[in-house]
């Protein structure tokens, strides 16, 4: 893909999530994508961080939705290189304290296969 279609890509990511568009970011994942993040880790410490395939994602994201209704992610930088695009954003929610994220999206064939969150 191209660096604008990365970011294009990228930019609907962000999108799909903040107006809690489930099908919409899971349109953006191959069907047996993996997702690795330190948050599972605690949540769910059987994942080990790591779920796979839309049903799992699915399930993750529509509890953080559940949980978190006033969850938002405000677009820092991106950084596309290659076959991935390096996402920065500010994990923001009510009565919590805002929490720098960063997040690389592997890409193959048009759509996210891997993708990995950095935080503290």
């Amino acid at each position: 893909m191209t660096p604008q279609e990365l970011t294009e890509l990228a930019e609907r990511w962000i999108a799909a999530f903040n107006t809690k568009d489930l099908d919409g970011l899971l349109s953006l994942y191959h069907d047996n994508a993996q997702h690795f993040s330190p948050k599972l880790k605690v949540r769910k410490p059987e994942t080990k961080g790591l779920i796979q395939g839309k049903p799992s994602m699915r399930a993750w994201w529509q509890d953080a939705f559940d949980r978190l209704p006033s969850l938002q992610y405000q677009l820092v930088r991106l950084t596309p290189y290659d076959n991935r695009v390096f996402m920065e954003y500010i994990r923001k929610v009510e009565k919590e304290e805002d929490l720098y994220v960063g997040e690389m999206l592997e890409v193959k064939d048009g759509l996210i296969y891997y993708s990995t969150v950095f935080h503290r």
